[in-house]
């Protein structure tokens, strides 16, 4: 494994990585599953407050945290914090070096999603850019996300461990993709023999006191993916995952545990405060109220929203939890702060602050600028072909656009649109598209040099990126009613309801229930097809992307139907022959569904 380049303020000339690979954590679970019990005086939180620290005693770890970078490596993609430009890898790099500073034990640590959905820039090129970007970080070690999953655990093996595309080969002649130098972890994706495809934990050792890192993704990860390239692979509990490995550090000598967990929550309203906790709700609550009370700090993401919260453990300690936002636009700085004799973390001398990643009081580091102006003539030449035009933005849904998933979105019509219009050939009735697949907007006005209306082969993979395959087949009016039902997600949810993007000619009322961030009911009613009320019996054509096909975002309908599949073309490539052939596109209606 690479091990990353020393620099000033890391903790270089004392690391010493232990790595648990394939470890039969099945067997862990099933022995130990209930956790490690809590010493009676654990992290020092009484036994030292009357006393003085006697010199040399306590030693400080700064852990720099980040989450769902999505290969946003160029300055102009990742949006803002507040209305100011934020993140960017240059902006970033720069606010980690200046937290650094002055710091003589750090750790840059992330909680997955680092890659996959991605815009053209990094995406075009299978996310080899962004983790160049990330090694010029020296980012340390990161969990795994749903993203890292994009294009299967064999593709995510090569991004840990290099090597040329199997299909697209190398970028640079003579110059192979050379890895990660940060370790991922996936301590609860597991096959049938209890092996781990990525080491579950990893241990940093600061002067005489070892600090365990325990990565993995949510337990959802198998309905968010395609389920192709984890066939044979389980997403298990992630409290349970973590708690079964408490016992195994322990045992070690590690008793200061983090754990890097790619699952998170939301502030109320979101995103509030970005370094603020104001009514944490989601997934994370329900997973930290379980987590072991030996686990000291839980650094979170996936939902893209931030928080800095202390949350108790269930021994009712306070624990740290946190998520940076996305796309490097926060930085979460959490100073450590551990005992040499127990060796443990002293959590009521420990904080956490979240930091915003201002491109305008920060200079943009040169080493990133270099990586950029690197890859940049090979996203020229890839992406700024036109290939069709449209006649105003088309955006998802929310305010600001993307901000909602959960409300139709002229964005998720058009793609549903092109879908339809490209597989009628294979009698397609209705085509739906699902909002997570919709990864940008696309803008009317000019952002490149090729002119205003005018949508490049690169803004089209930035607005829909993954690669699917589109699959037409059979449902009966019965079963098309289930998958809209299912919009309304399972109890627990990171985002209680998303809404399908319908393609023209299809329209139906729909009344949800969302009720303390779950969605509790929901009622699809007056469907009507080009005119037709939707027969329960009758059979239709349907076109999804193979993604929905096999169920993904827990439609599960989609993935039992058993009629033949008809194969109609790569996803992007039909967006891109409809705005081609049609445009230019005007923005599609958000009024093909009725919400009551």
């Amino acid at each position: 494994m690479s091990t990353r380049k020393s620099t000033a303020g890391s903790c270089a000339g004392t690391r010493r990585r232990r790595l648990l690979a394939w470890v039969g954590i099945v067997a862990l679970t099933t022995a130990a599953f209930g956790g490690g019990t809590a010493a009676a005086d654990r992290n020092g939180n009484h036994r030292h407050r009357r006393h003085p620290h006697p010199k040399g005693q306590l030693i400080n770890l700064q852990l720099l945290g980040i989450n769902d970078y999505h290969g946003h490596v160029e300055s102009g993609t990742p949006g803002g914090v507040a209305g100011a430009p934020a993140g960017g890898s240059e902006f970033l790099s720069a606010k980690l070096n200046e937290l650094r500073r002055g710091n003589k034990y750090s750790l840059t640590v992330a909680a997955g999603d680092l890659i996959g959905g991605s815009p053209a820039f990094s995406g075009l090129f299978h996310d080899e850019p962004s983790v160049e970007t990330l090694n010029a970080m020296e980012l340390d070690v990161s969990g795994v996300g749903n993203h890292e999953f994009d294009e299967g655990v064999i593709e995510l093996l090569r991004m840990q461990d290099g090597g040329c595309h199997p299909v697209d080969g190398c970028y640079f002649p003579g110059d192979p993709y050379p890895g990660a130098d940060f370790q991922w972890l996936a301590a609860n994706v597991v096959n049938g023999a209890g092996e781990t495809p990525l080491p579950s934990y990893w241990i940093e050792r600061v002067k005489n006191v070892d600090v365990g890192f325990i990565g993995m993704t949510l337990e959802a990860t198998d309905t968010l993916v395609a389920a192709s390239g984890i066939v044979g692979w389980d997403f298990l509990d992630e409290a349970a995952t973590a708690n079964a490995l408490v016992p195994e550090l322990k045992a070690q000598g590690v008793e200061a545990i983090v754990v890097l967990l790619h699952e998170g929550g939301s502030q109320t309203p979101p995103p509030g405060d970005v370094d603020a906790c104001v009514g944490i709700s989601g997934p994370i609550v329900a997973i930290n109220n379980a987590l072991d009370p030996e686990i000291d700090v839980v650094i979170t993401g996936h939902t893209h929203l931030p928080y800095n919260c202390l949350l108790d453990d269930p021994d009712g300690d306070p624990r740290i939890v946190t998520s940076a936002y996305s796309f490097g636009r926060v930085v979460t700085e959490v100073n450590l702060v551990l005992d040499k004799r127990t060796h443990d973390v002293r959590r009521d001398l420990s904080t956490s602050t979240n930091h915003t990643v201002d491109q305008s009081a920060l200079t943009p580091d040169p080493v990133q600028t270099a990586i950029i102006a690197k890859w940049q003539p090979l996203v020229d030449a890839a992406g700024d072909t036109p290939v069709g035009t449209i006649t105003a933005d088309i955006n998802r849904g929310g305010t600001p656009p993307g901000a909602d998933r959960g409300v139709e979105s002229a964005a998720s019509n058009l793609i549903a649109d092109a879908q339809l219009w490209a597989t009628s050939a294979s009698g397609a009735d209705v085509a739906f598209m699902n909002p997570g697949g919709v990864r940008a907007d696309l803008t009317f006005l000019d952002s490149g040099g090729e002119g205003d209306g005018v949508v490049t082969f690169g803004e089209a993979f930035t607005f829909q990126p993954f690669g699917n395959t589109l699959v037409t087949y059979a449902l009966t009016g019965a079963e098309i009613i289930s998958v809209l039902e299912e919009q309304c997600q399972p109890a627990g949810s990171s985002r209680p309801f998303l809404h399908l993007g319908v393609s023209d000619g299809f329209t139906y009322d729909l009344s949800t229930t969302i009720d303390a961030g779950d969605c509790t009911s929901v009622a699809v009613t007056n469907a009507i097809l080009n005119g037709s009320p939707l027969l329960p019996g009758s059979t239709y054509n349907v076109t999804v992307n193979s993604f929905l096909a096999d169920g993904g975002d827990s439609f599960d309908t989609l993935g039992t139907i058993t009629t033949p599949r008809v194969d109609g073309g790569n996803d992007l490539q039909a967006l891109a022959n409809y705005l081609g052939t049609f445009g230019p596109v005007a923005p599609p209606s958000i009024d093909r569904v009725n919400e009551l």
